[in-house]
């Protein structure tokens, strides 16, 4: 096996010779179908995230939410460690915090807003790999955000409110 330098991903058809098959598990990570598995999985949870905080508004929660996983990608630049790229997601980071906020207090569709720009950001994170040894994250946090983003909408046009 080697790393397919166009994917930065293992090719599962190169080694010759006497070189073992990926196993399933392998297959399913090589090809980056789990970190979308799981993100489907974590964004059900976050979608969920207000129950386990029931004496919280969902709006709360959720802005709450958006704030720290943007905070996650300041930590990546923090690791990455070009002082522009920090400079960046810092202020991204910023921006998704005040979005977060006017979701607390306004419509709740800033929080759908919210979670599908950053899915989006990902989705630009995951194309550019603008910071550094992020290769499977931005694919399962854009996951997460999708379909967090995906249940909040449909709650919200079936008269789930957010704010008491």
């Amino acid at each position: 096996m080697r790393v397919d330098p166009g994917t930065g991903r293992l090719d599962a058809n190169a080694g010759g010779p006497g070189t073992l098959p990926l196993s399933r598990r392998q297959r399913l990570f090589t090809n980056g179908r789990a970190p979308v598995m799981w993100g489907v999985l974590w964004g059900v949870g976050q979608a969920a995230a207000p129950l386990g905080f029931f004496w919280l508004d969902p709006a709360t929660v959720y802005g709450m939410s958006i704030a720290l996983i943007a905070a996650v990608y300041v930590g990546f630049a923090v690791a990455d460690g070009r002082p522009a790229v920090i400079t960046v997601e810092t202020i991204v980071a910023g921006a998704f915090v005040v979005l977060a906020a006017a979701g607390v207090a306004g419509s709740a569709w800033l929080i759908v807003l919210g979670f599908v720009g950053h899915g989006l950001k990902d989705l630009w994170q995951h194309r550019s790999q603008y910071v550094a040894n992020t290769r499977w994250w931005p694919p399962f946090c854009m996951t997460i955000d999708f379909v967090a983003a995906a249940i909040i909408a449909v709650a919200i046009v079936s008269g789930v409110t957010f704010h008491p």
